[in-house]
C-alpha cells in the first residue's frame, strides 16, 4: 500500500511540471454563461465549464475564477437607462456573485471543493476577500471563486480579474471567450481577418485591439502578467492552454 501511494505521488509530480502554468486565474464573461440562451444562466453550458475546470484542477494546477454578471445586469447599460451608475454597478457586483454562486454549486455537484470569495460583505453566502485565505485555499486545492468584481463602482470585471491574479501572484491570465483569440479585425464580421498567436501589450496599445479595459490591461502590464485570450467553448481548450500549448493569443511584455 505504502509503494502505491509513492507511486501515485510521482506520478502526480509529473503531471504537475507537464503543466506551463501553476497558479492561474481564469475570467469567464456572464455572457458565457448563457449558452443559447438571450438571458440568464444556461445550466448546460455551466456544467461544461465545471466539467473542464475539474479536469484541470486534477492535474494539480491552482485555479481562481472571476464571472462577470452581463447576462444578468450591466451597471453601463443602466446609466444609459438614466439610472445613476454607482447603484447600477452595485447591481452588476451582485450579479456577478449571482454567477459566482451557480458555478459554485455546478462545480461542486462534481465533487470539486470550492470557496467563494466577495469583494462585498454578503457573509451569508460568500467569505469576505483575504488575501491571504484566498492563497491558503489555492495551496489546499480548492477553486476560489471571486465574485463582487473590485468592489467599487466604475470598475469593471477585467480590472478585478487583473487585480485578483496580481494579488494572488497568479501565472497568467486566461479569458474564456467564444473566439479563439485575438484577431486583427472582428472574425464574426470579417471572415478575413488574421489572428495572431502572440503579441505584445505594446503592440495591442498601438493598434488599438480591445483585449481588456485599460485599467485591467495596464495593471497586467506593469505587472508582468500575460493574458491568453481563447475559445472556452472548445472541449479541452483549457487544459492545453495550461500545458502550453498553442491555444488561442497570448499577450507578453
Amino acid at each position: 500500500m505504502k509503494k502505491d501511494a509513492i507511486a501515485s505521488f510521482f506520478c502526480l509530480s509529473d503531471i504537475v511540471d507537464a503543466m506551463k502554468y501553476k497558479r492561474i486565474l481564469l475570467k469567464l464573461s456572464g455572457e458565457s454563461l448563457m449558452g443559447d440562451k438571450q438571458f440568464g444562466i444556461d445550466n448546460a453550458r455551466l456544467a461544461e465549464y465545471a466539467s473542464e475546470i475539474k479536469a484541470l484542477l486534477e492535474t494539480g494546477v491552482e485555479i481562481a475564477i472571476v464571472i462577470g454578471g452581463g447576462n444578468i445586469f450591466r451597471g453601463v447599460q443602466a446609466e444609459e437607462g438614466g439610472m445613476e451608475r454607482t447603484q447600477g454597478d452595485y447591481m452588476g457586483m451582485l450579479a456577478t456573485v449571482i454567477n459566482a454562486m451557480a458555478l459554485q454549486s455546478s462545480l461542486e455537484q462534481i465533487g470539486v471543493d470550492t470557496r467563494l470569495q466577495s469583494a462585498i460583505e454578503l457573509k451569508q453566502i460568500a467569505e469576505s476577500f483575504i488575501r491571504r485565505r484566498a492563497l491558503r485555499h489555492l495551496e489546499k486545492g480548492r477553486v476560489v471563486i471571486f465574485g463582487g468584481g473590485t468592489g467599487s463602482p466604475f470598475f469593471t470585471t477585467d480590472s478585478a480579474a487583473a487585480l485578483r491574479a496580481v494579488e494572488i501572484e497568479a501565472d497568467v491570465i486566461l479569458k474564456g471567450t467564444r473566439v479563439d483569440g485575438i484577431y486583427t479585425e472582428d472574425p464574426e464580421k470579417n471572415p478575413d481577418a488574421t489572428k495572431y498567436d502572440e503579441i505584445s501589450f505594446k503592440e495591442v496599445f498601438e493598434r488599438g485591439i480591445k483585449v481588456m479595459d485599460m485599467t485591467a490591461f495596464t495593471l497586467c502590464n506593469e505587472n508582468g502578467v500575460p493574458i491568453i485570450v481563447f475559445n472556452m467553448n472548445e472541449p479541452g481548450n483549457l487544459l492545453r492552454v495550461a500545458r502550453g500549448e498553442q491555444v488561442g493569443t497570448v499577450v507578453t511584455s
